[in-house]
């Protein structure tokens, strides 16, 4: 039967508040897509980030990168709404500062590093932390 793909706005609706929270401005949003995908067969993965490396922007002739956010929704949408979040976290945390269509590995995007900036994202939304300790924490895992 294959997977199946549709365009996923409330994804994106998240990933633009969580990047405007936690001043993430080396992503470029207008650059990133985001899909929801049915009838997966990986067993464990949740979501994906998928980069244009830059060969392929090149042959394309395009001028900007672009990445792809993609989650399962098998297993997304079954997930509490800090889950979903913290996975969103953790694809966009594969975006490096360079937005050159590379990908930050999972030495950096780990289960601590995301629980930190989840932290942080939490703190703004909810508590209004001050910017000096937003912009601190907003570097860590760089």
């Amino acid at each position: 039967m294959g997977i199946k793909y549709v365009y996923a706005d409330d994804i994106k609706k998240r990933s633009y508040e969580i990047v405007e929270l936690l001043s993430w401005e080396h992503i470029d949003l207008e650059n990133v897509a985001f899909l929801r995908s049915f009838g997966s067969t990986a067993r464990y993965t949740i979501a994906r980030c998928h980069a244009l490396g830059k060969a392929m922007q090149i042959g394309m002739k395009k001028n900007k990168s672009f990445y792809l956010i993609e989650v399962i929704s098998e297993r997304f949408d079954n997930l509490s709404d800090s889950e979903k979040i913290k996975v969103i976290i953790h694809e966009l945390m594969h975006i490096p500062k360079t937005f050159g269509g590379g990908f930050i590995h999972h030495d950096k995007v780990n289960d601590e590093n995301v629980d930190n900036i989840y932290k942080k994202y939490y703190d703004l939304k909810y508590n209004k932390v001050f910017l000096n300790d937003r912009e601190e924490g907003t570097k860590k895992w760089f």
